[in-house]
């Protein structure tokens, strides 16, 4: 025991959309060396997306690696590993030889589209949300009135997991025979990290499938009747942080290292932005936007397209999440910075501040089609407005507000169904470095918006959990003081041609919208 006590470093994993990112960070979370890479994204076809897994765990063990050489520690003075994923995106391989039946199917693939949509208009599934409604006329519950508004989305794995299943020669037998295991990215890197020892999944990964029931916290019995999902593929279901992680192989990095700690990305970014109590605010700007609210013990239901989650789950303690997400963000800025637009996230917020408005040009950021209120997975992304006044710092303004004004979306929607009162916001990720964007989401929302120092907060989580579960940090009050802000943009008021450029934008969205039918 006194052996673990003096080992002072967190290692941090955080396998997200796309980048890949490892800190060793000591006492004072401070990163004394970081190791970074690519993920690399494959489009065979139109509408899909994956990922070599080869290529990704050759790239996981490469950026722990320099991670480490970076520290310039040695891996025996490493107390734990915690692990942050992306969510959504899943593999299936065979249970003996550990081999993939296919890449990984990313959480932006659309490939089952067409099925989500047969599914949705189904009588099956307008049979169900009758009958949820009937029963929360009866019992006021709010599972029911979740199950009365339950859409199937692409996002979620249950329809691309039934697609791969039937898709896929063989899967469906093999899964029959008990020779198939699921996992999302969470599972898989634990399962890889362990030797091929455990198949778990963290409660806040799973809850993100649609596979998961977040009422009962259990895996949803109607999806297993409904799309004949096999559940004898499914990992077990565990806390987030505990024992149950089990220990990277000694063979991987030279010396067993405990794995203490597993959360899906926005849980992650949630907790270590420190929200740890009910009605705390954060909004990750990464690949996608992710506005989320700590609920406390109430699992919310929404009618508008907010997700109920599990944030957290520690032995007694059960904290639960309600997201809004707009998926296009950091995608926008890199196909921005690729075609020429825009040089940099830092440099972008000079060159729209650089004019006054956009000057009539509106940019419709549908990359992946535009998720809640509008919920429309056929919307395509485009300017409108363009003249030949148009100035490239108007389209950059254009792009950039777009970003703000889908944040606005998703609030308004916030105040809308949750009771909860905000003061401030706590930002985080890639784009947040842009002065522009923050500082402008202050004015829309009339909130505060504290930008911290270190912006990759999800590694900030997983170190966090896995250095209090290990015993490095005694209470969240320690976290707490570890936390160091950049900068709070206090909100201004937002003038008539804002207010203006909003609705317009809003009106232009209808343009775009189910242009892919």
């Amino acid at each position: 025991m006194g052996d673990v006590l003096d080992k002072k470093y967190i290692l941090a994993l955080d396998v997200g959309s796309t980048t890949i990112r490892c800190h060793v960070l000591n006492k004072q979370a401070e990163s004394l060396g970081a190791g970074t890479d690519k993920v690399t994204e494959l489009y065979p076809e139109r509408g899909r997306v994956e990922i070599s897994p080869t290529d990704l765990w050759s790239k996981i063990r490469r950026v722990v690696d320099i991670a480490i050489l970076n520290s310039k520690i040695s891996v025996g003075e490493i107390r734990c590993l915690g692990i942050s994923t992306q969510r959504g995106t899943f593999i299936t391989w065979n249970r003996t030889t550990g081999e993939p039946y296919h890449n990984f199917i990313s959480w932006k693939d659309i490939r089952a589209d067409s099925l989500v949509k047969s599914l949705n208009g189904s009588l099956w599934m307008r049979s169900l949300r009758y009958s949820a409604w009937f029963l929360y006329m009866v019992t006021r519950s709010s599972r029911f009135l979740a199950g009365s508004n339950l859409q199937l989305m692409n996002v979620q794995v249950t329809v691309r997991l039934l697609w791969v299943l039937e898709n896929i020669q063989g899967l469906r037998e093999a899964a029959a025979k008990g020779d198939v295991m699921f996992g999302t990215l969470d599972t898989w890197i634990l399962y890889k990290l362990s030797g091929g020892e455990i198949h778990v999944s963290d409660i806040s990964s799973a809850s993100a499938t649609g596979l998961f029931d977040p009422f009962t916290l259990s895996w949803a019995e109607w999806a297993f009747f409904l799309f004949k999902i096999p559940s004898n593929i499914l990992p077990q279901v565990v806390d987030s942080a505990g024992h149950h992680f089990g220990h990277v192989k000694a063979e991987i990095w030279g010396e067993k290292i405990p794995i203490q700690c597993s959360l899906a990305d926005q849980a992650a970014s949630l907790f270590g932005s420190g929200c740890f109590k009910a009605g705390d605010l954060k909004v990750t700007l990464g690949t996608g936007s992710f506005l989320s609210v700590n609920t406390g013990q109430i699992p919310h239901a929404s009618v508008a397209g907010l997700y109920p989650l599990v944030g957290w789950r520690i032995k007694d303690e059960l904290v639960y999440a309600v997201e809004g997400s707009a998926y296009d963000t950091g995608s926008l800025i890199s196909w921005a910075n690729l075609t020429g637009i825009i040089p940099s996230v830092e440099e972008s917020s000079r060159v729209a501040s650089s004019v006054n408005t956009s000057d009539g040009v509106y940019f419709i950021p549908a990359f992946s089609g535009l998720q809640a209120p509008i919920n429309d997975s056929k919307a395509a992304a485009g300017f409108i407005g363009v003249k030949p006044s148009t100035s490239l710092a108007n389209l950059v303004r254009a792009i950039l507000e777009s970003i703000i004004f889908r944040t606005g979306q998703l609030y308004e929607i916030l105040l809308d169904e949750a009771s909860f009162s905000y003061s401030h916001i706590r930002i985080d990720g890639g784009v947040s470095k842009n002065d522009f964007v923050c500082q402008s989401i202050a004015n829309h929302t009339g909130l505060a918006v504290e930008r911290p120092v270190f912006t990759d907060v999800s590694i900030l989580g997983v170190a966090y959990m896995a250095g209090l579960f290990s015993g490095l940090w005694k209470s969240r009050d320690e976290i707490i003081d570890l936390r160091k802000l950049d900068q709070i943009f206090s909100p201004k008021p937002v003038s008539t041609d804002y207010k203006k450029a909003y609705l317009e934008w809003e009106k232009a969205i209808l343009r775009f919208k189910n242009w892919y039918s």
